[in-house]
């Protein structure tokens, strides 16, 4: 396969998951901004963080209002990161590998794209964010359906797969990095209570709430979330989870090229070192300086994969 088109694939894909996580922020801001409105400009702040753009919306807003906050991350076209961009370059990304695409998976990036136009052509109104939130969450799941159940395991299909595996890691990474002073104020704290929404807040932005519940029970620990988030591995947003399908994939591509690759030996690498607990010791280590090295690793194995694959000839 051409460089350009594995790399068309690739960043298809991890656009698609950006705009999925990115919509799960906004929905986490939106819960906390209706039950705890004295501190949801502070949660608004954290999400734009979070998403990396929090200095791009400092440049152009004064205060971080939930309208204001809502509207850069959905659709501004000053912001170069808002969702409804986002879309539109996974849109592109696929027009270019078109024909490494079944005509599903085309038709739903399409119609991602046709469908989020008509939604965000306006201001979002506060009643009507959830089902817009809800609908670009089910546009991604659309594609990732076509995807799997209409694609060639081949290597179009693990370059795909691979964007959308380092995407999830980098965002979960992301979400724990940036609420760990929620999760472990200090040692002395490990093992006491959090705060009821900022904890459901963490979960239900990687999609976790039902299934920490289904697993711990009642019980809420800053220990036992950063284990569930980072080291279980049938978590599908966890970190262990996103590093064991993108060691998976990428087995699959060295075995198809017949060659081993530098990115390989770096997946490997950070599944082992990185992923193999327990937690206490993460804790011990500093749960921020983890988090930090992770993406670190993270960022570093997809620029490793685009040098490995030629995407840029």
């Amino acid at each position: 396969m051409l460089g350009k088109t594995a790399g068309s694939l690739f960043w298809m894909a991890r656009y698609l998951e950006r705009s999925e996580n990115n919509a799960r922020l906004i929905d986490a801001g939106f819960r906390i901004a209706l039950t705890r409105s004295q501190t949801a400009p502070a949660e608004w702040r954290s999400i734009l963080e979070t998403a990396g753009v929090d200095q791009a919306f400092l440049a152009t807003h004064d205060d971080y209002s939930s309208a204001r906050v809502v509207d850069f991350l959905l659709r501004d076209p000053a912001n170069p990161s808002s969702i409804l961009s986002i879309v539109k370059h996974a849109r592109d990304n696929a027009r270019t590998a078109r024909t490494a695409l079944t005509r599903e998976v085309w038709e739903a990036v399409n119609t991602s794209w046709m469908t989020l136009t008509d939604l965000l052509k306006r201001p979002v109104r506060e009643d009507d964010l959830p089902d817009v939130l809800a609908a670009i969450r089910q546009q991604s799941a659309q594609v990732r359906g076509a995807l799997t159940g209409t694609m060639l395991r081949n290597d179009g299909y693990n370059f795909a797969r691979l964007g959308t595996f380092l995407e999830r890691a980098d965002n979960t990474a992301r979400i724990l990095d940036v609420k760990y002073y929620l999760l472990l104020p200090s040692v002395a704290h490990i093992g006491t209570s959090i705060d009821n929404v900022q904890w459901e807040t963490i979960l239900r932005s990687v999609s976790a709430h039902r299934a920490y519940r289904w697993l711990y029970g009642a019980e809420i620990s800053a220990l036992k979330i950063a284990e569930f988030l980072i080291l279980y591995g049938q978590m599908p947003r966890s970190l262990a989870f996103c590093c064991a399908k993108m060691q998976d994939n990428l087995a699959w591509l060295q075995r198809g090229y017949g060659e081993e690759t530098e990115a390989g030996r770096m997946a490997d690498a950070l599944c082992r070192q990185k992923l193999a607990g327990p937690i206490q010791a993460i804790f011990d280590g500093g749960l921020h300086e983890y988090l930090t090295d992770f993406l670190s690793a993270n960022s570093a194995l997809a620029m490793q994969i685009e040098r490995d694959y030629r995407f840029v000839e």
